[in-house]
């Protein structure tokens, strides 16, 4: 059962978040400069320095950092933004949310489009129907977000047309048509890429699927052809699809942060740049675990997605 899957994949899910918070921490302080430096400036006094690098634990020795850190995150105590002066917890978890809300609505918006058309392409294989869904996935595969997104904005974003706003982000609760229209230029930038690749995901699994021994037995029994594919062919076929669904998912909370710059977006791509930019230790660290954590979950899932619609795969 798929179930026998999980405690192992579990483990293996906890050793590589330990291992990734490992990095994360030698990562962000080898990072160039000083982040007391960073907060009171080039002109700031020794005596100012010290004084706030004991307050924010900066000259303990690094693996106390690390302990004290990683044990404030599982106790969900995620620290102080030093630039924000702020907790981290709150701002992160607001920006995850927005993250999370762009992910998802681009994955359901990517999946609706590519799995019809990747079933179309792989039962008329060959035809002129499969060509020109091939080289449309071909065209989006090869188009740069950070090309398609500009480009959108321009048409759609400024006159004549200009409609949808080109930046920003409003509230779900305060305006959920203006939530819905700031979604949509980004989102459309995502789904491009997505749609491309994920629809010849579909189509090979497919294919892989209709050239199988038990889907030929399905149509030497007299099975009608609309039985064979939807019950036989697609619910094995989406086996990888909803495998590389789930993989794209932790893809996008972690890779859409040019899409965030570009359009003003407030997620966990703009809040990590910033906090970078701005030396921010504690707010990059609990970033970037966060990301990997939504990464490692993804994996987790896709596993088990894939073990559940082939029993082959489930073996402990």
């Amino acid at each position: 059962m798929a179930l026998a899957l999980l405690p192992r994949r579990i483990f293996y899910g906890l050793v590589s978040l330990a291992i990734l918070s490992v990095i994360i921490f030698v990562c962000t302080h080898l990072l160039p400069g000083d982040a007391a430096t960073a907060i009171l400036g080039e002109g700031a006094t020794p005596a100012a320095l010290a004084a706030l690098r004991a307050r924010l634990g900066l000259d303990q020795p690094a693996p106390l950092q690390f302990a004290h850190w990683l044990g404030g995150v599982l106790t969900g105590d995620f620290g102080v933004s030093t630039t924000l002066n702020q907790p981290a917890g709150p701002i992160i978890a607001e920006r995850f949310l927005n993250s999370m809300a762009l992910a998802l609505v681009t994955i359901f918006c990517a999946a609706a489009i590519a799995i019809p058309l990747g079933v179309v392409a792989a039962v008329r294989r060959g035809s002129r129907l499969d060509g020109t869904i091939l080289t449309a996935s071909y065209v989006g595969i090869s188009i740069p977000d950070f090309v398609l997104g500009p480009v959108l904005i321009l048409l759609f974003a400024v006159p004549p047309l200009a409609l949808f706003p080109s930046s920003g982000f409003v509230a779900f609760a305060a305006s959920p048509a203006g939530w819905i229209a700031h979604l949509v230029l980004p989102v459309a930038a995502l789904t491009v890429v997505l749609t491309a690749h994920l629809m010849r995901q579909t189509r090979s699994g497919m294919l892989d699927v209709l050239n199988s021994d038990y889907v030929r037995t399905a149509r030497l029994k007299g099975l009608p052809e609309r039985l064979v594919l939807w019950r036989h062919a697609l619910r094995n076929a989406l086996g990888t699809t909803l495998a590389v669904l789930a993989l794209d998912l932790g893809y996008l909370m972690g890779s859409i942060v040019i899409i965030e710059e570009i359009f003003a977006y407030p997620g966990l791509g703009r809040l990590i740049v910033y906090a970078v930019a701005n030396r921010d230790i504690p707010l990059v660290e609990d970033v970037a675990l966060v990301i990997g954590t939504v990464y490692v979950a993804a994996n987790l899932v896709a596993d088990i997605a894939h073990a559940m619609l082939d029993p082959r795969l489930a073996r402990p």
